[in-house]
């Protein structure tokens, strides 16, 4: 009877730890740091003070017949200094217990020059999200060699982790094509954004952007 008894305590205990376990998987959500350089896609020179935007996501378990989708949950920004170079720090909190972690995705944006990710010289195109978030990881910033584009089936290219060149653009229509959208309407969300997405549009005579 005792060992009955223990086998069906040892059971619960081992049901019970791996439903914590899973559970804790479902709230804790968390990113690493992030880090990179940007620089001028012809002359190979940083890039100072160009926004770098991180938009963290969540992807609800339990969704109706059209399936969920992806939202934001966090959005962090950054300026590059001197060096071009950006770091954001890493990001852990608690989520609904329905929802689960996804991938982070990046805005960068200087006026004069193509934006991230859409019109960017390096890294190689294309690159899958998981993968992007992945070239930004601190760890891995500066080294040389194969770069991951996408994962199942895994592509892979050439270039050096967390280093973005973009190129410097030409007249009017191309500089207005390059303005990204705001990941939400709120100028207090990203106002660094806001900040060089005005200006700008105010060098070409356009109304300012948020509220």
């Amino acid at each position: 009877m005792k060992k009955t008894y223990l086998i069906i305590g040892l059971s619960m205990f081992l049901i019970s730890a791996f439903c914590t376990s899973c559970f804790a998987g479902w709230i804790i959500y968390h990113k690493p740091a992030f880090r990179g350089r940007i620089i001028d896609a012809e002359t190979k020179k940083p890039i100072e003070g160009a926004v770098v935007v991180a938009k963290y996501y969540k992807y609800p378990i339990i969704s109706g017949p059209g399936g969920g989708s992806a939202s934001i949950m966090h959005i962090k920004e950054a300026l590059t200094d001197k060096n071009g170079e950006f770091l954001i720090p890493s990001y852990t909190t608690v989520i609904q217990p329905l929802s689960i972690e996804d991938q982070a995705t990046f805005i960068i944006y200087k006026p004069g020059y193509g934006r991230f990710p859409y019109q960017r010289v390096s890294p190689p195109k294309p690159m899958s999200s998981p993968a992007i978030e992945r070239f930004f990881w601190k760890e891995s910033f500066g080294k040389q060699g194969e770069i991951i584009l996408s994962f199942g089936p895994l592509k892979k290219g050439y270039g050096t982790y967390g280093v973005v060149e973009l190129p410097p653009l030409k007249n009017r229509k191309e500089r207005l094509r390059a303005v990204p959208s705001p990941p939400t309407d709120k100028i207090k969300d990203t106002p660094f954004l806001y900040k060089a997405i005005n200006e700008e549009y105010k060098g070409f005579g356009l109304k300012p952007s948020g509220r």
